[in-house]
């Protein structure tokens, strides 16, 4: 197992920060319309990694200022971890070309898996993610809209057979409302997966962030408890 990290949270949705609640575009608050000063804010804070976002990408929008403002933040040198829309070999080329360290693949991995493993075998492991985003144990899929009818294990060992070693699960239910993590089902998938399991989804305060040091997974990401305060200071929580 890794060691353990904080991603500070940086959605973007046609070139401004912002965040959404349930995962519903009808459900946004921006935050900032300058994504570089807010990558600076965190990375200011001690942040090692940060987690961005493509929401626009995500939806199904490929004509976006999201891209440049991820060349942006890559472009300061703190590792970025990046997803949202990347459909094609040639989106994740484009992004890690851009500085990008690890590529997120979400909806592509469920409905095309030969993507992930060209992307693997292009790229190696350490630079390729899926993401898992559930809702009631169905993965879900196209910025979260649609169902998939895979269960979330049954994806992750799919993912595992092709080489995949990290994924981002998100349990939709808590995302953007600070009910706290889903860690019982999180933890059941980094068990019975073998994966490295990233949190995300509902870190409310940092005890939420320390729940998940504890339980052994290898990361967390922080949204809007970093955006309203909730956790004042990335301090808190590395």
């Amino acid at each position: 197992m890794t060691n353990f990290q904080i991603y500070p949270a940086i959605d973007l949705r046609n070139g401004e920060v912002v965040r959404l609640k349930l995962g519903d575009p009808n459900q946004q608050t921006t935050y900032s319309a300058n994504p570089g000063s807010m990558a600076d804010q965190w990375i200011g804070q001690g942040a090692e990694w940060l987690h961005v976002v493509n929401l626009d990408g995500a939806f199904g929008d490929t004509n976006s200022p999201n891209l440049a403002a991820v060349a942006d933040i890559a472009s300061r040198g703190t590792p970025v971890q990046f997803g949202g829309g990347l459909r094609t070999l040639a989106d994740i080329d484009r992004v890690i070309d851009q500085g990008v360290s690890r590529v997120v693949i979400g909806t592509a991995a469920v409905k095309n898996p030969a993507l992930v493993d060209a992307a693997l075998a292009k790229h190696g492991a350490d630079k390729i993610a899926v993401g898992i985003d559930s809702r009631d144990g169905i993965v879900r899929t196209h910025g979260w809209q649609e169902a998939s009818g895979i269960k979330t294990l049954d994806l992750a060992a799919k993912m595992v057979a092709q080489g995949v070693q990290w994924t981002i699960f998100t349990d939709i239910a808590r995302d953007g409302v600070g009910t706290g993590l889903n860690l019982e089902a999180t933890v059941e998938l980094a068990q019975e997966s073998g994966l490295n399991v990233i949190a995300s989804g509902g870190v409310h305060t940092a005890a939420d962030a320390n729940g998940a040091r504890d339980a052994g997974l290898a990361g967390c990401i922080i949204g809007r408890a970093l955006y309203e305060g909730t956790i004042a200071h990335l301090s808190e929580v590395l």
